[in-house]
């Protein structure tokens, strides 16, 4: 049984800072200290691979976000 929606290229760079993470924490900059879209996260959030870690600060735009099972999987694909 496949993944039916496989993550894109970028996608796929978010979410694989999960993967080196004991928590799952997934990283808000790239290796370059660039921020990753918000329409990536919020799209990986809504594909179930990823999940809100916490509530933020009233303000904060951030997304601080964890691998799911389901976005290791999708990965791992």
């Amino acid at each position: 049984m496949g993944i039916k929606n496989k993550p894109s290229l970028a996608q796929k760079k978010f979410l694989s800072y999960g993967l080196k993470k004991p928590d799952g924490k997934l990283s808000m900059f790239d290796r370059h200290g660039q921020e990753f879209s918000r329409d990536t996260v919020k799209s990986c959030i809504d594909h179930g691979w990823a999940k809100k870690r916490y509530r933020q600060p009233i303000g904060s735009s951030w997304l601080v976000c964890e691998l799911t099972k389901t976005g290791r999987d999708a990965l791992n694909e």
